[in-house]
């Protein structure tokens, strides 16, 4: 067997070996999920923390229009939601992303995206205990039981916090008041750790178990959810407060995007972290009765139905309250229901509950998402053979449902909110991008009764209109974009905004933020500049190559959410695939199956 690092696993031996592990000696995952289990766990990954927890940061960022951007991610994962589907249904087994691109791009390409997938899952996983932490607390509060700040809030948040000149009361008080040893303030997160533990249990008794537990925390958080939308809409417009969807900006002017579309392109973090988990379901492969044709169907249906409720939510927000008024707001659907806002206290209480338990939900999907990608991993050689171990009663991968707890639940000590929101979104984007690349390696198949197959539509002219279409549209239409995507640095207006923009405006934090508002140009105009590139290149592709379109536009959408992320996305991220790649270089090339 070649001992190339692009060496391709054949999608035969793939379903092989999936079907000797489930036929072998009791070592295969139990087949009992159906279509609407699928979808539930779809939803249960997706409407979770990016509905009840970022979607505040979101709206902060881009005001009522980040909408725009909710549609534009949307359509993204739709088109990547189509190619996982042409995935999973040539290829039904547990590992998602992973296994897809060792069919494709080959052995370094997988390795690099199964370490990639820990930072979607396992890091994902933190951001959503701190926002379970926020909610919990908060119900907590509300039934007259204080959980100090301190032992709720997370260190580098809270030091972050004071750093910054912060003025948000619950992070003040959790650093004044933390009982200090030595120089240490001793501030951790604890029911985010306390969570984790829970959920970690859970996992390890069994798919079974976390299905109908899944299925029922999805049935309550869709009813409170959708009260929400109906109880804040009415308001919205009985109280007249519609003019909230063209707030005032900094220039004195009434706009649905207050902050510009360089404001809306700066939640992409937290809006397309709000889609994570749809992919999720492809997870579960090995687990499904019918995975052929019920994983697709899983996938588009849970996707379809969030994208609904998403943009409806956004707009209730963003019309009940000033976009404004979302800075640091951790509660946002419990925010809105405040007394200085809508002032519907039964509502707040409720939301507070429905948030705990849909946290949960998103908790138990991802926690099951990881040790399975692991487990596929393993039986190809690049993880130690203890990884796909199956539990013999419960039939679940035991030692990888374990140590993802303890990746999820150490970190949760001396992380924050912030930074693994940005790091799971990058990674998660970063895969998709090779799912989508990888359906137009795969060869054409033959079109089979029952199985998923994603219509064939001929890019070559079509997509090369579409990128020619768009630089010329944003020549004409957008006044001095190619001036300003040249120009590598703040003007004196944009530094005039940041410093007006400062709650405590010292020479110390005004110098910061100048520098970071500098980077962070720098940083996105370089990276529109390498998009634009790619998407003439493969327009080129597309010409010569006849690839289906609809692969290609999962591909370009995905890349150009990619331009979103800040040059500390990219660093650390660049880290992070060097720590992979040295693992694979001393160990995983070494025992794969392959050699």
């Amino acid at each position: 067997m070649s001992n190339s690092l692009f060496r391709t696993k054949n999608i035969d031996k793939i379903l092989a070996d999936a079907a000797s592990n489930e036929e072998g000696h009791g070592s295969g995952l139990k087949r009992v999920l159906t279509v609407r289990d699928l979808t539930f766990f779809g939803i249960a990954a997706i409407l979770g923390a990016g509905s009840f927890s970022s979607l505040g940061g979101a709206v902060f960022s881009g005001g009522p229009g980040v909408v725009i951007l909710f549609l534009i991610t949307a359509v993204a994962c739709a088109f990547t939601a189509f190619c996982y589907s042409e995935f999973a249904s040539r290829i039904p087994v547990a590992g998602s992303a992973y296994t897809y691109a060792y069919a494709s791009f080959g052995e370094l390409f997988a390795w690099i995206i199964g370490w990639a997938l820990i930072m979607e899952y396992c890091i994902g996983n933190i951001y959503v205990s701190y926002s379970w932490s926020d909610y919990f607390t908060s119900l907590m509060h509300r039934c007259n039981i204080h959980v100090p700040e301190y032992l709720s809030t997370s260190y580098m948040e809270a030091k972050h916090a004071i750093a910054d000149g912060s003025t948000n009361a619950d992070v003040l008080a959790a650093w004044n008041n933390a009982p200090i040893i030595g120089s240490l303030r001793l501030i951790v997160d604890l029911p985010a750790f306390v969570i984790n533990i829970l959920i970690t249990y859970l996992v390890y008794r069994g798919v079974k178990e976390s299905r109908n537990f899944s299925n029922i925390m999805v049935v309550l958080k869709l009813l409170v959810v959708l009260l929400v939308i109906f109880v804040g809409g009415y308001f919205v417009f009985a109280n007249g407060l519609t003019p909230n969807w063209a707030p005032v900006n900094d220039a004195g002017i009434h706009s649905f995007m207050p902050n510009g579309f360089s404001g809306v392109m700066a939640a992409v973090s937290g809006v397309f972290f709000a889609y994570i988990g749809f992919d999720a379901v492809s997870v579960l492969a090995e687990e499904s009765k019918n995975p052929q044709r019920d994983l697709p169907k899983g996938m588009i249906l849970s996707l379809v139905i969030c994208t609904v409720i998403y943009v409806l939510l956004t707009l209730v927000l963003t019309g009940a309250v000033n976009y404004r008024n979302f800075e640091g707001v951790g509660d946002p659907l419990a925010f809105i229901f405040e007394p200085q806002n809508l002032n519907i206290g039964w509502m707040q209480f409720l939301v507070a509950i429905c948030a705990v338990v849909a946290m949960t939900s998103v908790l138990l999907v991802f926690q099951m998402g990881q040790p399975r990608i692991w487990m596929s991993m393993s039986r190809d050689g690049l993880l130690p053979p203890i990884f796909q171990t199956i539990h013999p009663k419960f039939k679940t991968p035991s030692f990888s449902t374990i140590v993802t707890g303890m990746v999820v639940g150490i970190p949760i000590i001396f992380t924050d909110k912030t930074f693994v929101l940005d790091f799971t979104s990058i990674a998660t984007l970063f895969a998709f991008v090779l799912v989508c690349g990888g359906v137009l390696l795969i060869p054409k198949r033959e079109k089979q009764a029952g199985k998923f197959h994603i219509p064939f539509i001929n890019s070559q002219f079509i997509f090369p209109i579409i990128i020619l279409g768009a630089l010329v549209a944003l020549g004409v239409f957008v006044n001095g974009y190619y001036k300003h995507l040249f120009q590598f640095s703040l003007t004196a207006t944009e530094s005039d905004t940041i410093i007006k923009s400062i709650a405590k405006p010292t020479s110390e934090i005004i110098e910061k933020a100048l520098q970071n508002a500098e980077l962070a140009k720098l940083t996105l105009n370089v990276s529109t500049i390498i998009f634009w590139i790619v998407a003439l290149l493969l327009s080129v592709l597309a010409f010569v190559k006849k690839y289906s379109l609809i692969p290609l536009l999962g591909l370009i959408t995905c890349l150009y959410l990619l331009t979103g992320m800040t040059a500390l996305n990219w660093a650390w991220f660049a880290s992070w695939l060097l720590i992979g790649l040295v693992i694979y270089f001393l160990y995983s090339k070494k025992h794969s199956t392959l050699n």
